[in-house]
């Protein structure tokens, strides 16, 4: 029997006249509760009121009572996924001895970072790391097993391709370095699995966790692997490439153009978007759902997730792997891994060894190895293609177990569990008419209360975010993250708690409170259940998440109705209630972890067009909706919500003021746990020149950017001629504002200064000439072009009115252009290369006065003495602790053609 049915005696304005307060028909209680069955007493238990017009004796939950259970329930997982998360690698005191060792593995890491910074084209990347592998490399041939054949290369390719990644632009590489180790059975193998890392590095760091840990694992496994007594199956490549961080270009080299690139069925790539950790699976595929399936067998400490994957894959972070790569130009399956916690210190120059534990590189060689092996011996590798059949629904369970499925099969468990939610509540809506109508307009009423309450706690949270960055406090959590838990998430929490007590107290007048709470329950499921068949209707295997938040709550509510229509909402039924929500709170939970791990670092590098607290706010407000969702219940069978509404107004208020006086400094220097604020100086040299080759233009000086919403405004008073009176003005005529953007973000990036400098003179100058001129046959122009220059340099096109770029010799041959209708070309080489030549064809529509197409290129200096200027050396000095500057040397010549 259900609460729904129930016709109280007091109620709100009803058929036939009834309003609240006025008593139905006499006798009518009691031939309802006939009809009906015991609902905890009867109905006129339910609709009994004390003289001062309270409710009955003995109902209604107590307030403290409730919101300590609530907090202490989900402080309780909170613990336990943080146990979980810190729990890196289980022990084996009574286990045999495992196979890989980090301390080996280690010693590798150390080494390839006291190399330094590894930028493509540098003595350090070119020779030295790569000198370093090659060492090591003859040492485990040496060691390894007769059974097993080792063979070494070195690939330095030349390629060039399209990715549409940071609004699209166009990569050139030349003479850039992979080394790739290939071991295989003694009498040779048809069929690889590919293991990619990279030993390059951004400017400025040493690049311990992207990717150097990486590169040590695969060298560990590799000696493991050859000195084992076990035979493999098919080949294992190990890719460690020179060229990542120069937006995949290695590992386009050489799936593209290495002969050993055929044999490969699937890899595995290792990135890092953070440092240390667990390593999250968070990439597989396309489709091919017997990769899942090996890492599930194989992986001895799994951490994975769809969730993850489909986030990363919608683009809304901005980054990217070799996985592109592989996927898109080599059409193999794959899995991505990358360590993901604490990106404070990701690409900056605390990303070193000894802040990864030995532990983290213990899982990821377990983990790693395993696969590795399994995939080596498997009969389905060679025959990798004929298993592409659909994608696969995947996530770990506190990093004990992997639950993995076809996603067609989640889609029949999803539509199985909204025929279940559908009869359920179908029971309740085809009551006898006038019973399910009452019960139908509560039901739809709560769902606008609760919609209501959801809308009005997000727009709370953005006023309060929005205000927050007006006065120049954003990112004030970005040290003390609890802050904007403080501030934004009890703000969330308050806004629905207010919502549904007045509701409560003004439109549900005297209803009984066991009633409401199992309307709003019903409510709650229903808005999952719409979620689920939302997700499942889109194809997404993130589904299951929504289909959690279904099964658990609807089978807890079944558990404890008997209990609940006996006894009310005590003890034992808010035990049960929330043991039987236990799943749902606590993946929930495991999942905000990740997400808030993940996004928080890169607000404080996603640019100056992009609020981060508008974002935060919103992400926690999300948070609050979900999490609350179950507990509405508690609103209404809880005796009042005073105290817990005064309690969360007071933290968000005291919070607020704290932020606004500018108490919690966003940044942090303490070396343990630095927090930095990135900024990038580039002491550049500008030269723009006519139609006829004259110098029209030229200046010099500290072009400086930062990458978080503040600017400059924590700088300006250790440095106050950084301020808005040399913010860079926009050359409005010129690609890309006139500036030497090394790649295409400048519409994250519309802040900067230009602080006036002395000219640079680089010892290797950039040399860029017009080689030919040529009218076509089918009405363009032909502009064929050479330049010299460092290992880093960036071309931009923008054509003018009435003409059109319609084919260059760069990519596939067809140009794109990037966000803002320029066309930008990301280039890179080795230790040594050729001029390089390109051409690009102008279709020209109508004759143009000044000229068809302006063309700039950018030098940058990323290695050598030519990085460094005396200006840009003292102006990272002046520096507070708390940034890291990263600068180097370029310049910038404009043509017009």
């Amino acid at each position: 029997m259900e609460w729904g049915s129930h016709s109280a005696a007091v109620r709100r304005l009803r058929v036939g006249g009834e309003h609240r307060g006025i008593p139905a028909a006499p006798g009518q209680e009691e031939r309802e509760a006939s009809q009906q069955g015991p609902l905890l007493g009867s109905a006129r238990d339910w609709a009994r009121k004390g003289s001062d017009g309270g409710r009955a004796a003995g109902s209604g939950l107590s307030e403290a009572r409730a919101a300590l259970a609530l907090l202490l329930y989900l402080l309780g997982l909170r613990l336990l996924v943080q146990l979980s998360l810190r729990q890196l690698v289980l022990p084996t005191s009574s286990g045999p001895r495992p196979e890989f060792s980090a301390l080996r593995a280690r010693n590798y890491l150390e080494h390839i970072t006291s190399i330094g910074p590894r930028t493509t084209g540098s003595l350090e990347n070119e020779v030295l790391t790569v000198n370093y592998l090659l060492e090591q490399i003859k040492l485990i041939k040496a060691e390894s097993s007769s059974i097993h054949r080792i063979s070494v290369d070195v690939q330095r390719p030349t390629g060039s391709f399209s990715i549409d990644f940071l609004g699209g632009f166009t990569s050139y590489y030349d003479n850039i370095t992979n080394v790739v180790v290939k071991l295989e059975p003694s009498n040779g193998a048809q069929h690889a699995v590919l293991s990619n890392c990279h030993f390059d590095s951004v400017a400025s760091s040493p690049g311990a966790s992207d990717d150097a840990v990486s590169c040590s694992v695969m060298l560990e496994i590799l000696r493991v692997l050859s000195t084992s007594s076990e035979a493999l199956q098919h080949a294992v490549i190990f890719l460690f490439n020179g060229a990542e961080e120069n937006v995949l270009q290695a590992s386009h080299g050489f799936i593209t153009q290495h002969p050993w690139a055929n044999l490969i069925r699937a890899f595995i790539n290792l990135e890092a978007a953070g440092v240390g950790g667990k390593e999250l699976v968070f990439q597989t595929g396309p489709e091919n759902p017997w990769l899942v399936q090996a890492y599930v067998l194989a992986a001895k400490h799994p951490f994975a997730s769809v969730v993850a994957q489909e986030v990363f894959q919608s683009g809304i972070i901005p980054s990217d792997t070799d996985f592109r790569i592989y996927r898109d130009f080599g059409s193999i399956p794959g899995i991505d891994l990358a360590f993901i916690e604490n990106g404070y210190i990701y690409h900056t120059r605390y990303d070193t060894s000894d802040r990864i534990l030995t532990d983290s590189i213990q899982r990821a060689g377990d983990n790693i190895l395993a696969v590795l092996k399994y995939l080596a011996t498997s009969d389905r590798l060679a025959s990798s293609f004929e298993y592409r059949h659909g994608n696969m629904v995947f996530f770990d369970v506190l990093g004990l177990f992997v639950v993995a499925y076809p996603a067609r099969v989640g889609s029949i468990i999803n539509s199985m569990v909204v025929v279940a939610v559908v009869l359920y509540l179908g029971k309740k809506f085809l009551k006898p008419k006038q019973k399910a109508a009452n019960y139908t307009k509560d039901f739809f009423c709560g769902l606008g209360i609760t919609l209501i309450s959801w809308f009005t706690s997000l727009v709370t949270v953005l006023i309060i975010a929005v205000f927050i960055s007006l006065i120049g406090q954003s990112l004030s959590w970005y040290n003390h993250f609890y802050v904007s838990v403080c501030l934004y998430g009890t703000a969330a929490v308050a806004k629905i708690t207010l919502v549904h007590t007045l509701a409560k107290r003004f439109y549900y007048v005297h209803t009984s409170e066991q009633y409401l709470g199992e309307v709003f329950f019903d409510i709650s499921l229903f808005v999952h259940c719409g979620s689920l068949l939302l997700l499942t209707s889109q194809g997404l295997c993130s589904a299951f998440i929504s289909a959690i938040w279904v099964v658990f709550p609807l089978l807890t509510k079944l558990l404890v109705n008997k209990d609940f229509k006996q006894n009310g909402a005590k003890g034992r039924f808010i035990m049960i209630y929330l043991l039987g929500m236990f799943v749902p709170y606590l993946y929930a939970l495991y999942l905000i972890w990740a997400v808030f791990e993940m996004f928080t670092p890169i607000l404080g590098r996603s640019g100056s067009e992009i609020p981060p607290d508008v974002v935060l706010a919103s992400i926690l407000a999300l948070c609050a909706m979900i999490l609350s969702s179950y507990f509405i219940t508690f609103i209404y069978l809880a005796k009042n919500t005073k105290v817990t509404i005064f309690a969360l107004a007071s933290v968000c208020a005291i919070t607020f003021l704290l932020v606004c006086s500018g108490i919690f400094f966003p940044y942090s220097a303490d070396p343990a746990n630095p927090k930095p604020k990135r900024v990038f100086l580039q002491h550049v040299t500008r030269t723009f020149h006519g139609l006829d080759g004259s110098v029209v233009k030229r200046d010099s000086g500290i072009w400086i950017n930062g990458f978080d919403y503040t600017g400059m405004s924590h700088i300006t008073p250790y440095i106050p001629e950084i301020n808005d009176t040399i913010r860079a003005p926009c050359e409005e005529a010129a690609p890309l504002c006139g500036f030497p953007w090394y790649l295409p973000v400048h519409f994250l990036i519309r802040k900067n200064w230009y602080l006036p400098a002395p000219e640079v003179s680089p010892r290797n100058p950039t040399h860029f000439r017009l080689i030919s001129k040529e009218q076509t046959p089918w009405e363009s122009v032909k502009l064929t072009f050479e330049v010299t220059g460092p290992s880093h340099m960036s071309f931009y096109v923008r054509t003018h009115e009435g003409s059109t770029l319609s084919r260059w010799s760069l990519g596939n041959g067809t140009p794109i252009t990037s966000k803002g209708g320029d066309y930008f070309v990301f280039y890179s080489h080795g230790l040594q290369a050729s001029p390089w030549q390109f051409w690009i064809d102008v279709q020209v529509s109508e004759e143009h006065p000044e000229g068809v197409v302006t063309v700039a290129i950018a030098a940058h200096y990323f290695s050598g003495e030519d990085k460094r200027s005396p200006q840009l050396d003292a102006l990272k000095d002046r520096f507070p602790d708390w940034t890291f500057p990263s600068g180097w040397v370029c310049t910038y010549d404009l043509y017009v053609f």
